[in-house]
C-alpha cells in the first residue's frame, strides 16, 4: 500500500467520523459496565462554534475518549439551550427584514416564527462541534424546549411555589433596556467606564406657605450635590444628609426644590450617608437606584419613575419625554448650565452595569416579578463543594462559589419575553393568582367563577430550565426512576467555565440535592478564557475572534485541538496568538513528524528479518518498553488531577523525543541493512500504543495511523488501553546515561569541527564499565565511533568531555589543527570563568538568596555546579593537547 507524503486532515476527518457514527461508538445504554458520564453545557441555540466551544468541548471529548478506551461506559449528553433573550432578539431581527414588527403579531404568531427560526439554524452549532471531532450521543441530543423538559420545568415551579418558596413582589431589578427585561444580579456585567461627575447647585426653601411664583426671593440657601446621571434629577423625591455632618445639621426639616421642574422635595438625615463621599449630600431617587430605594421604603418617600421600558423618558419626567435617556442627559446638562445650576463637572471613573445578553447598559427599576427564595435551598449545596464531595479542579474556586453561597440573594426568575416556558400562573378579574401546571388546574383552584382566567404573560428566565439539566436530559424528573436516570445519575464530570459559576454550577448543585438529594456531578473542571495575544477576551465585538471553522479546515480538527490543549492549565486563561497560529502550526509539524515516523517504520517492514546477527534493537526496545510503561502512569495520574493540558505536553514529548528522537534512531538499521523482526513488531506495537494514548487528543490521525501501521479488525477508538504499573528504574537510569552521553560527545564534535561522517576513537573512563556494555553498539552508531574502549588512563592528544563522573576522549581520523583547538577551549575557558564569577557574585548576595525563589536560587547553584564541571573539562583538554 503507497503511503501518501502527507497526512490528509480532509478526508481522515470525513472517512473515520462518518465510520465511528455508522458503528455507534458514541452511544451509550445502561449495562454492566461503570457508567463516566459528561453532560455538555448546552450551547445557546443561537450559537456558532467560537474558540470557547472549541476550548470546553475537546476537553469534554478528551475525557470521554479517555474513559471510553479505559472499558467505562461513556456517555456525553449534547444539547441546546433555548436562549429566551438572545433567541428573541435573534427572531425580532428575522421579523423586520421581513418587515413585520413584533407588536403587531399575538403572542402564538411570534412563537410560530420563533420555531420556525429554530428549526432553520438552531442545530448548527452541534453540525460544528461534529468537525471538532466530539464523540456526543448525538441520539441523546436534548433541547431546553423540548416536550418533557417544558413540563418538568413548570412542575418545579409549582412545586417550589406550593412549598413557599417562590413569591411575586416588587422590588428593585435590574431592567435591559435592550431586550425589554429584568435580569439577574449575574446577568448584569460591571465595567470601569469614563464617566463625567456633575456638581448640581439645589436651592433651599422655607417652608412658609408662600407660592412658587414667590420662591426667587428666598433662594438664598443652596446645596451641592454631585451625581453622573443627571437625568434622574427628573426623579428626585428627597436629598439626605449624615446626622453627624455640621454642615448641614441646620438644613434637616427644610425643603429643596428640583432643578428645573421646582418639585418641593424634603432634606432628610440619616447614617447610611458617609460625610466624606462627594459632597456628603445625597439625592434621592427610589425609582433608579437599589441604595436609594432602601432609603425611600424607610422614610415613605414617593417613588417616581422617570423612563420607560425602552430607556425613553416617561411622561413622569415632565421634561425631554420620549427621548433616549442618554440623549436626555446631554439636554439636561445643557439646561441645567443654561440655568446656573452646574457648578462644576469632573472626569470620573466608575462602574456602569451591562446586559451580559445585550451589553446595553442597565437600569435598576421597581418592578413587579416572581422570586425564588435561595438561602435555605443553598445550605446542602454549600456543604457539598466545602466537605469535597464535589470537587473543584482548580480548587481556587472554592472560595469564589463560597462567598456567593453564603451572600446569595433571591432569584429573579421572571422575565418579559415570549419565548420560554410561561409562567404558570393565572389571575382571576379580582386579582388573585392561582399557580398551576395547567389551565384546567388552576380553574379547579379558584374561588371566584366569574371571568376567564388570563395567565401571566412572562417565561421564566432560561437558567431556571438549565439548572435542571444533569436530572431531565435522562428525563429523571418527567419519568422518576427510570433506568437512564439510576445509572447515569451522578454523573462524574462538569466541564465548564468560571463565569457562569453562579449562574449555572451552583444552581445545578442546589437543584440536585432539592430533587434528588444528591450531587449532580462529581467533579467541576473550569476551563480559563481564551484571550488574544494581547490579553483581551475574545469576541465579535473587538473582531479578534478567529473563524474557528476554517482554523479546522486550514489545519484539521486535530491540529485546532492540539493547539488549543497545548497552553490551557485547568483555570488559566488561554492566550491564543490569532496572527501566528503559532501553537496550531505547531499541532501540523506534529502531525507530521508522526506521520514521517510511520513511513520509517513502514518503510523497515519489508526489510525485518528473524536471522539479523548485528542487531543493537535489544537494549532500545527494553528501554522504551520501561519508558511507556513509565509515561503510561504518569499520564493516568495527570488525568486524575485534571491537567490535560500537562497530560498532552508528556504525550508529545513521548512521541517527539523518547520514541522519534531517539528509540527510532537507536533501532534505526543501516542502508539497505535488515531489522530484527522482533525488534520491528515490537516497534509496531508501541506505535501503536502511542496512538492509543494520543487519541483522546487528536482522535483523526491516531485512528489513520493505527489502521496504516498493520491490519487491524478493531478501531482505536474503542481499543483497551493497557496500563502496566511496573518498570525498571534501573534500565530508565541507563537510558537516560546513554542518551546524555550521546549528546555531549555530539557537542564535543561539534564543537571542534568533526565532520557527521568523519569515524572517531572513542575512550571511556569510567568506573563502572559494566553500565555500558548493554549499550555499547548503539552508542558507537550514534556517535560514529569506529571503536569503543575503556581507559583508566588519560589519553594524549585527544578531545576531552565530560558527563558526570565520567570522561570521555575522542580522537577524529584527522590531525586536528593543535593551534586552532587550543585557542578555542582558551576562549571558551575564558568565557566560562566570567560567567562562573557572576553567578559566584549573585550567589554571595545574602539579600539575592533570601529574598529570591527557592527555585531560583537553585537555578543559580546548578549554572555554578555545570560552569565549574565545564572549567575543569577545558583545563583537562588543554592539558591533553600541551
Amino acid at each position: 500500500m503507497e503511503l501518501s507524503k502527507n497526512f490528509n486532515h480532509t478526508e481522515a476527518e470525513a472517512k473515520w467520523y462518518a465510520h465511528w457514527m455508522e458503528k455507534k461508538y458514541f452511544n451509550s445504554v445502561p449495562d454492566e459496565r461503570e457508567p463516566y458520564t459528561i453532560v455538555m453545557p448546552p450551547p445557546n441555540v443561537t450559537g456558532v462554534l467560537h474558540m470557547g466551544h472549541a476550548l470546553n468541548n475537546t476537553i469534554q471529548d478528551v475525557l470521554i475518549r479517555h474513559a471510553r478506551m479505559h472499558g467505562k461506559n461513556a456517555c456525553w449528553v449534547p444539547g441546546t439551550d433555548h436562549a429566551s433573550i438572545a433567541t428573541e432578539a435573534k427572531v425580532v431581527q428575522m421579523l423586520r427584514e421581513r418587515g413585520i414588527t413584533k407588536a403587531s403579531l399575538s403572542r402564538e404568531e411570534f412563537l410560530k416564527y420563533a420555531w420556525e427560526w429554530k428549526e432553520k439554524y438552531g442545530g448548527i452549532i452541534l453540525q460544528q462541534l461534529r468537525k471538532l471531532g466530539c464523540s456526543a450521543d448525538w441520539d441523546r441530543t436534548t433541547f431546553t424546549m423540548d416536550d418533557h423538559y417544558y413540563k418538568t420545568v413548570i412542575k418545579v415551579f409549582v412545586d417550589l411555589y406550593n412549598k413557599g418558596l417562590i413569591y411575586r413582589g416588587e422590588r428593585m431589578i435590574h431592567w435591559d433596556v435592550k431586550a425589554k427585561t429584568a435580569l439577574s444580579d449575574e446577568e448584569v456585567i460591571y465595567r470601569e467606564t469614563n464617566s463625567k461627575l456633575y456638581y448640581v447647585k439645589y436651592n433651599i426653601v422655607e417652608e412658609s406657605g408662600i407660592g412658587l411664583h414667590d420662591l426667587s426671593s428666598l433662594q438664598n440657601e443652596k446645596i451641592i450635590i454631585a451625581t453622573v446621571r443627571p437625568e434622574t434629577i427628573l426623579g428626585d423625591t428627597a436629598i439626605c444628609v449624615n446626622p453627624k455632618d455640621e454642615r448641614y445639621k441646620h438644613l434637616v426639616g427644610k425643603t429643596a426644590l428640583v432643578p428645573l421642574i421646582n418639585r418641593r422635595i424634603p432634606i432628610i438625615a440619616d447614617d447610611y450617608v458617609e460625610m466624606e463621599f462627594g459632597t456628603g449630600a445625597l439625592k434621592i431617587t427610589p425609582a433608579h437606584d437599589m441604595n436609594d430605594y432602601n432609603i425611600g421604603k424607610k422614610y415613605g418617600l414617593e417613588v417616581i419613575d422617570i423612563l420607560n421600558d425602552d430607556g425613553t423618558m416617561s411622561e413622569a419626567a415632565q421634561l425631554f419625554v420620549g427621548e433616549d435617556r442618554f440623549e436626555a442627559r446631554k439636554k439636561m446638562v445643557a439646561a441645567l448650565e443654561e440655568a446656573k445650576h452646574i457648578i462644576k463637572i469632573e472626569d470620573y471613573k466608575n462602574q456602569v452595569g451591562y446586559s451580559e445578553r445585550s451589553d446595553a447598559v442597565v437600569e435598576p427599576r421597581l418592578s413587579l416579578q416572581w422570586w425564588l427564595s435561595m438561602k435555605k435551598l443553598s445550605d446542602p449545596a454549600l456543604k457539598a463543594v466545602l466537605d469535597e464531595t464535589i470537587k473543584f479542579f482548580p480548587p481556587k474556586y472554592v472560595n469564589t462559589y463560597r462567598y456567593w453561597m453564603e451572600n446569595i440573594k433571591d432569584w429573579c426568575v421572571s422575565r418579559q419575553l415570549w419565548w420560554g416556558q410561561r409562567i404558570p400562573a393565572w389571575y382571576d378579574e379580582e386579582g388573585n393568582v392561582y399557580v398551576a401546571e395547567n389551565e384546567e388546574e388552576a380553574n379547579r383552584q379558584r374561588t371566584s367563577v366569574n371571568g376567564k382566567l388570563k395567565q401571566d404573560e412572562d417565561v421564566l428566565d432560561t437558567w431556571f430550565s438549565s439548572w435542571l439539566w444533569p436530572m431531565e436530559v435522562f428525563k429523571g424528573l418527567s419519568e422518576p426512576g427510570n433506568k437512564d436516570i439510576q445509572y447515569y445519575y451522578p454523573t462524574q464530570t462538569l466541564v465548564t467555565a468560571p463565569e457562569i459559576i453562579f449562574f449555572w454550577v451552583a444552581r445545578m448543585i442546589i437543584s440536585g440535592y432539592e430533587y434528588k438529594e444528591e450531587k449532580p456531578f462529581s467533579n467541576v473542571y473550569f476551563t480559563g478564557i481564551v484571550r488574544d495575544e494581547l490579553g483581551r477576551k475574545m469576541s465579535k465585538s473587538l473582531g479578534n475572534s478567529p473563524d474557528l471553522l476554517a482554523l479546522i479546515d486550514k489545519y484539521g480538527a486535530d491540529a485546532v485541538r492540539f493547539g488549543i490543549l497545548i497552553s490551557s492549565p485547568a483555570g488559566n486563561d488561554l492566550l491564543f496568538d490569532v496572527k501566528e497560529e503559532s501553537t496550531l502550526k505547531q499541532g501540523s509539524f506534529f502531525i507530521n513528524k508522526i506521520w514521517n515516523a510511520m513511513k520509517l517504520v513502514k518503510m523497515w517492514e519489508g526489510r525485518a528479518t528473524a536471522n539479523n546477527q548485528q542487531s543493537t534493537g535489544n537494549f532500545a526496545v527494553t528501554w522504551f518498553e520501561q519508558r511507556l510503561n513509565e509515561a503510561k502512569l504518569e499520564i493516568e495520574k495527570l488525568y486524575e488531577q485534571f491537567k490535560l493540558s500537562e497530560a498532552l505536553k508528556t504525550i508529545y514529548s513521548l512521541i517527539w523525543d523518547d520514541f522519534c528522537s531517539w528509540y527510532l534512531e537507536w533501532i534505526k538499521p543501516g542502508f539497505e541493512q535488515p531489522i530484527e523482526k522482533e525488534v520491528h513488531d515490537k516497534t509496531i506495537f508501541f506505535f501503536n500504543e502511542l496512538m492509543q494514548l494520543l487519541h483522546p487528543f487528536m482522535p483523526f490521525v491516531t485512528e489513520e495511523i493505527y489502521h496504516l501501521l498493520q491490519e487491524h479488525e478493531d478501531d482505536i477508538c474503542v481499543k483497551q488501553l493497557a496500563v502496566n504499573s511496573q518498570w525498571s528504574a534501573d534500565v530508565l537510569q541507563q537510558g537516560n546515561l546513554l542518551k546524555n552521553v550521546i549528546t555531549t560527545i555530539r557537542d564535543a564534535r561539534n564543537k571542534n569541527n568533526i565532520k557527521p561522517k568523519e569515524s572517531i576513537e572513542l575512550f571511556i573512563q569510567t568506573a563502572s564499565k559494566e553500565t555500558y556494555t548493554s549499550f555499547e553498539e548503539i552508542l558507537k552508531k550514534q556517535v560514529n565511533a569506529a571503536s569503543v574502549a575503556f581507559t583508566h588512563e588519560n589519553i594524549a592528544g585527544s578531545i576531552v568531555t565530560t558527563n558526570e563522573e565520567d570522561k570521555f576522549y575522542i580522537k577524529g581520523e584527522q590531525q586536528a589543527d593543535t593551534a586552532a583547538l587550543k585557542a578555542e577551549l582558551e576562549k571558551d575557558l575564558t568565557y566560562q570563568k566570567n560567567f562562573l564569577q557572576s553567578v559566584q557574585k549573585k550567589l554571595s548576595n545574602e539579600r539575592f538568596v533570601q529574598n529570591a525563589k527557592p527555585e531560583v536560587v537553585e537555578l543559580e547553584r546548578k549554572k555554578q555546579a555545570d560552569a565549574e564541571a565545564r572549567i575543569k573539562t577545558l583545563e583537562e583538554s588543554l592539558k591533553n593537547l600541551a
